[in-house]
C-alpha cells in the first residue's frame, strides 16, 4: 500500500518488552536489525530500573538466562506486532541512571553456538533442519527435499564433520551449507526455524516516493550493471569427468565498458551433476546482479515490512524507479524520537539472461 495511507498510524508508537515470560514495564527504547543475511536478527533494548520491583538491578546482575522478546505497536498499545525474540548476550547496568541496557540475537544464536561432529550421510536436508530445531525447541517450517546429503560432495561432507576441524563446524553452519546445496533460504522467525526455497519473488508490501520518506540514497554498480557470466567448474570423483556450466546475464550497450569482454565470476564446486552445476550458476548470477542497484531509505516507521518483502520507488524521475528487495530493516522506537526506520534494499535492472550449455573440461578427475 502506498506509505502516505497509513502515516496517521505512526503517531501513538509504543514499545513493550518481555523478559522470561513477564511485560517488563519501563521499557525506555528498542532497536530490532532484521537482516536477508543467513544471519541471526539482532535486538538492543534500554530499561529504567526501580519500575518494577522484579526487574531490579538484582534481577539483572543474577539471572543466567534471559529469554528477551521485542514488540512494537503503532496504534497506542492496541496491538503488539513481535519483531524479535532472543536471548540477552550482554547486560550493562548505569546504576547512576537508573537504566540497563540490553544487547541480543534472536533465536539463530543457538545454533550458531552449538558445534556439531555429527555425520548425516544417509539424511535428507530437510530431515537435518527438522532434527535440529526439534533440539532446540524450534518449530519445523521446512520444505521437504529428496537427495541424502551425502551425494552432495560424496566424502567430503563426512570429513568437514568428522575430520581434526569438525571443532569449526557448527549447526548453523551446516544448515546454511546446505540451504545453498539445496537453493533454499534459511532463518528463524520468531520460535520458527525456516529451511524453504529461496524465491526470486517476494510480497508487496508498499510504494514509496521520495517525499514519503526522510532521507533516501540511490547507489549503483556500473561493474555489475555490465554483461556478467558466471563459470562453475565441476567433477565427479566417481566418474573421473569434468565439467563447467555458464550463465550469463546482458547488461545494457552503449558504452565502452557494457561492449568490453563480461564481468566473469568463476566457482569451484566439486561433485557437482551437470544440471546441480547450472542451477548454481543460476543463483549465483541472481545473487550477483542484485546488487547493481542499491536504495537506502529513513523514514518513519511502520512493521509491515520484513527481509524478503518487496518495495517500488517511485517519482525519482530516474531508472531508480523500480522494485526492490529488501535486505535489512533497522528499527528504533524511543520516547524522544518515536519509531523511526533504515531500510536496504537492492536489485538489478531489467535485463536479459541467457544460459549456455556444459563444456566437457577435458581433464579427467580435475576441473579445467
Amino acid at each position: 500500500m502506498p506509505l502516505n495511507e497509513s502515516r496517521s498510524a505512526w503517531r501513538t508508537p509504543r514499545l513493550q518488552i518481555v523478559a522470561n515470560g513477564q511485560i517488563v514495564v519501563g521499557a525506555m527504547e528498542a532497536e530490532v536489525v532484521s537482516n536477508n543475511y543467513y544471519a541471526a536478527d539482532r535486538f538492543r533494548a534500554s530499561v529504567a530500573l526501580g519500575v518494577d520491583e522484579w526487574a531490579a538491578a538484582s534481577f539483572w546482575a543474577s539471572e543466567p538466562d534471559i529469554l528477551l522478546e521485542v514488540q512494537f505497536s503503532v496504534d497506542g498499545g492496541a496491538s503488539f506486532v513481535s519483531l524479535v525474540q532472543g536471548a540477552v548476550d550482554s547486560v550493562s547496568i548505569e546504576p547512576a541512571l537508573g537504566l540497563v541496557h540490553l544487547d541480543g540475537r534472536d533465536l539463530t544464536a543457538a545454533l550458531i553456538e552449538t558445534r556439531t561432529r555429527e555425520t548425516f550421510a544417509n539424511r535428507t536436508s530437510s530431515e537435518i533442519a527438522s532434527i535440529l530445531a526439534e533440539r532446540h525447541s524450534l518449530t519445523p517450517q521446512v520444505s521437504p527435499t529428496t537427495t541424502p546429503v551425502g551425494r552432495y560432495y560424496q566424502s567430503e561432507h563426512d570429513r568437514i564433520t568428522l575430520d581434526q576441524f569438525s571443532h569449526a563446524t557448527t549447526e548453523w553452519d551446516l544448515l546454511v551449507f546446505l540451504a545453498r546445496q539445496e537453493g533454499f533460504d534459511v532463518f528463524v522467525r520468531g520460535q520458527t526455524l525456516c529451511f524453504q526455497p529461496a524465491t526470486q519473488t517476494g510480497d508487496l508490501a508498499m510504494s514509496l516516493r521520495p517525499e514519503d520518506v526522510i532521507d533516501l540514497k540511490l547507489e549503483r554498480s556500473l561493474t555489475l550493471a555490465r554483461d556478467i557470466e558466471v563459470v562453475v567448474k565441476s567433477w565427479n570423483s566417481r566418474q573421473n569427468s569434468a565439467f563447467i556450466q555458464r550463465a550469463r546475464a546482458a547488461g545494457r550497450g552503449g558504452t565502452k565498458r557494457s561492449n568490453g569482454p563480461p564481468q566473469r565470476y568463476v566457482f569451484v564446486q566439486p561433485n557437482l551433476t551437470p544440471d546441480g552445476a547450472l542451477k548454481f550458476a543460476q543463483r549465483k548470477l541472481a545473487e550477483l546482479t542484485r546488487h547493481e542497484r542499491t536504495i537506502r531509505i529513513s523514514m518513519p516507521g511502520e512493521l509491515s515490512l520484513s527481509p524478503r518483502s518487496i518495495v517500488v520507488l517511485e517519482g525519482t524521475g530516474t531508472e531508480f524507479d523500480q522494485t526492490y528487495y529488501v535486505d535489512v530493516i533497522e528499527r528504533r522506537l524511543n520516547q524522544d524520537g518515536g519509531l523511526t526506520q533504515r531500510v536496504l534494499g537492492k536489485n538489478t535492472s531489467p535485463r536479459t539472461e541467457t544460459t549456455f550449455g556444459g563444456d566437457n573440461a577435458g581433464i579427467p578427475g580435475n576441473p579445467a
